[in-house]
């Protein structure tokens, strides 16, 4: 009997032999896929998936031997590692002790093109050097915990957040597997950056996407992350969260919507979504802060 296919790495690792050891599973629009899992030792081979996979060893000191697209390799695992699979190739690896993991996953549907812009062209699949085992990369790492913890505050981020990291980390993969990048062309031009930045505020309740900001700036969707970083100091994503918490923090100030009610009128899910975020940025809940702002004698009033 022939093994079953699977159209996705997520799906393999949902319905595959090892869904049993996932711990947490993140899927922002099917633009990139993150997944955590405490596994045994043993045979983690997974199939062919038509997907680009990095995996990071959560706590390292395992050997790790296998293929995972580039050769066969033998090494030792560090905590915060790497190990990159190649698309479309059923890797094989064995891991001695019981370890925990958190894999990223890129559908080549949504990224090939982005490769290609990101290196002229000339990015490959067939560069055996970026399969070969474990590395270290202080900017993935970064990129990935920062990536991890939107998920945790957000639940599965927005097709901009998303999008936006997955171009950091892409880069970093591009630049360490030899393939030149193009380099960034200066900042936006004055009228981008402020139509781009119009265009945050006008639909900060919507899930706006890279694509959209790109085309307003007429710029493809990687050249454009790259220069809005520079204009404005920050990634986009990074950009829009700001501007929701300031949002949410005038709205608690100026008018009597409920926190749920101003929770969707700057682009989050739900009241809990909006309270962690806020309270990472202003260390404090909405409610709080709405009461630390208001003025005392027209609390009085309304009680």
């Amino acid at each position: 009997m022939s093994a079953p296919a699977y159209s996705s790495f997520t799906q393999w690792y949902s319905e595959g032999h090892l869904a049993s050891y996932v711990r947490s599973m993140k899927s922002p629009g099917g633009i990139l896929n993150l997944i955590e899992a405490s596994q045994p030792a043993g045979d983690m081979s997974d199939p062919a998936v038509p997907d680009l996979i990095l995996y990071q060893d959560l706590v390292g000191g395992s050997r790790v031997s296998g293929n995972l697209g580039g050769g066969l390799f033998n090494v030792m695992s560090e905590k915060g590692g790497f190990f990159l699979a190649a698309p479309h190739f059923a890797n094989e690896v064995i891991v001695d002790t019981s370890h925990r993991l958190r894999s990223l996953s890129f559908p080549m549907a949504q990224w090939q093109a982005v490769l290609d812009e990101a290196s002229d062209g000339s990015f490959s699949f067939d560069r055996p050097g970026i399969y070969g085992g474990m590395f270290l990369s202080p900017a993935i790492r970064s990129a990935l915990r920062n990536l991890w913890a939107l998920c945790e505050d957000e639940g599965a981020p927005s097709r901009l957040l998303a999008r936006a990291a997955g171009f950091e980390i892409l880069a970093e993969l591009c630049r360490l597997s030899g393939a030149p990048l193009t380099p960034p062309k200066g900042g936006l031009a004055p009228w981008a950056k402020r139509r781009s930045l119009e265009l945050m505020r006008e639909r900060i309740s919507e899930d706006i996407s890279l694509e959209e900001l790109a085309a307003e700036a007429r710029l493809s969707p990687f050249h454009f992350a790259r220069m809005f970083k520079q204009s404005v100091g920050v990634p986009p994503r990074v950009h829009l969260t700001r501007l929701r918490v300031e949002r949410a923090s005038e709205l608690l100030e100026m008018t009597e919507m409920s926190v749920t009610e101003i929770a969707l009128e700057v682009g989050y899910s739900s009241n809990q979504v909006l309270a962690r975020v806020f309270s990472k940025h202003q260390h404090m809940s909405p409610s709080d802060y709405r009461r630390a702002v208001r003025d005392p004698s027209r609390d009085m009033v309304q009680r």
